[in-house]
């Protein structure tokens, strides 16, 4: 928002009149972006459907890099297997 100008005992009514009409439409258009900005803020269904869709995304990117390297979740697997089978043993005693 402009501070409004200084008014001059020289300027026409006319040239007034436009410039407060531009400074009524400058005000009315930060205001709708204010409004707009709250409602978005306000719409909480909205941002957890977002953020539902954020986490969808990111697990299918860590399913994808996955299936493109098995390989150190394999090698978690065998050692969570083998630390298993170790316990079995030793309970067995």
């Amino acid at each position: 928002m402009t501070p409004p100008q200084e008014k001059t005992q020289d300027q026409d009514p006319q040239a007034e009149a436009e410039e407060l009409r531009e400074e009524i439409d400058e005000t009315r258009e930060d205001l709708g972006d204010t409004v707009e900005q709250i409602a978005q803020k306000a719409d909480v269904k909205s941002q957890a459907q977002a953020k539902v869709d954020d986490t969808k995304q990111q697990a299918q990117a860590q399913v994808q890099q996955v299936k493109d390297n098995p390989a150190p979740v394999a090698g978690i697997a065998a050692a969570v297997a083998g630390l298993l089978v170790l316990l079995w043993l030793l309970r067995r005693r």
